[in-house]
């Protein structure tokens, strides 16, 4: 909660809004007693992917990190289900992160930043979605580290 606080206060505007309430989320879900289990550390994503949805408006399709948010929450939540250890599911979900950062290019902005300039944006990835892909990627490099 405090890494959340301090990056609203301190990155300000939407997407500090935003990142606080993505890590307000999981340290919701997380706590700080026990060790992070992989279904609590999915839980907590999807319930940030809820929250950046509530707060910010924007839904799939629009041209934003939800387009990356949703799918690596689906992706977290299917394959912990599944039984697979946490750095292993973060992986899968980190690969359909990138995937979805990079099918962003094909979209025209309906929310956000960019939506003034939406033809132009064609053809060029959603940067939030982009910088989510590539934070999901450096987190699971930390997860590989730290096992």
């Amino acid at each position: 909660h405090r890494a959340a606080d301090a990056w609203a206060d301190r990155a300000g505007g939407t997407s500090g809004a935003l990142w606080g309430t993505i890590l307000r989320s999981l340290g919701t879900a997380l706590g700080d007693r026990d060790a992070p289990a992989a279904p609590r550390v999915a839980e907590g994503v999807t319930e940030a992917s809820a929250a950046v949805r509530r707060l910010g408006g924007a839904e799939v399709g629009d041209k934003t990190m939800v387009d990356v948010l949703v799918p690596f929450a689906d992706a977290l939540t299917a394959a912990t289900a599944e039984g697979v250890p946490l750095t292993e599911a973060w992986d899968r979900a980190a690969d359909a992160a990138a995937d979805a950062a990079a099918a962003t290019a094909r979209l025209l902005p309906r929310k956000g930043r960019a939506r003034p300039h939406a033809e132009k944006s064609l053809g060029t990835p959603d940067a939030g979605a982009h910088s989510l892909a590539l934070i999901t990627r450096a987190v699971h490099g930390a997860l590989l580290n730290h096992h």
